[in-house]
């Protein structure tokens, strides 16, 4: 795809990947709909918008779709399904709360989005989603039962997804990366990067290959990993 003028929704945009992400697509010529609970701190770009979206709540997502076409224009080209959070311990000692709240943002809220602008794309016969899963989706891990089992979710309904709609001409792809240094990890923007962990425009990185593969090619799957981990 050719992301020049084309509108893309990025969810959770305010750090990390998403933030990476807008950044990486505004320097394509993309017009950015960032969706989320807080805007991004000194991003100020004529072809950037944001919506603030709770995207647990499926009004919230679906007023910020609304908006979205509202200002920027009916078509929606582009969907980086990338919120999400983690809450780890053992499972018999998790609280139920900190479970729902993963499922709801890493797996609902996912579902609120895709579902929101599906129809859009199908009508325009072009679209590409992009679901940022991890490789905890891959292979379980202890302490991370509940954070396994979302991105588990995650990678088999985007498996299911580019089935159901590569006729339509819709294109979806799972990114899966490993130990990214984002605020996600703890980690505070403004050290000196860790070399042996990938950083957040890593994974934008690929994501904006994924995008720009010509329209016959679907990179429906990418595992990310540190060359050399410590």
């Amino acid at each position: 795809m050719e992301l020049s003028g084309k509108v893309a929704i990025i969810t959770g945009v305010s750090k990390g990947i998403g933030r990476a992400t807008a950044d990486a697509l505004l320097a394509k010529g993309a017009v950015v709909a960032g969706w989320g609970r807080s805007a991004p701190e000194g991003l100020t770009h004529e072809r950037f918008q944001f919506f603030e979206c709770d995207i647990r709540d499926e009004t919230s997502v679906q007023e910020a779709c609304m908006n979205t076409r509202r200002e920027l224009g009916a078509e929606i080209h582009v969907l980086v399904n990338n919120a999400g959070i983690g809450n780890f311990g053992p499972v018999d000692g998790f609280s139920s709360e900190d479970w729902h709240a993963m499922f709801d943002t890493n797996v609902h809220g996912l579902f609120y989005c895709t579902k929101a602008v599906l129809p859009y794309m199908k009508q325009q016969h072009e679209g590409h989603i992009v679901n940022v899963g991890s490789l905890a989706g891959t292979a379980g891990t202890a302490n991370l039962a509940g954070y396994c089992a979302t991105k588990y979710a995650v990678r088999g309904f985007s498996d299911a997804l580019f089935k159901e709609v590569r006729p339509d001409g819709v294109r979806v792809t799972c990114i899966m990366p490993g130990s990214v240094e984002t605020n996600f990890n703890g980690a505070n923007p403004g050290e000196e990067p860790n070399p042996h962990m990938m950083q957040p425009e890593d994974i934008a990185a690929a994501i904006v290959h994924a995008l720009e593969a010509p329209f016959s090619v679907m990179i429906s799957e990418v595992q990310m990993r540190p060359t050399q981990p410590k």
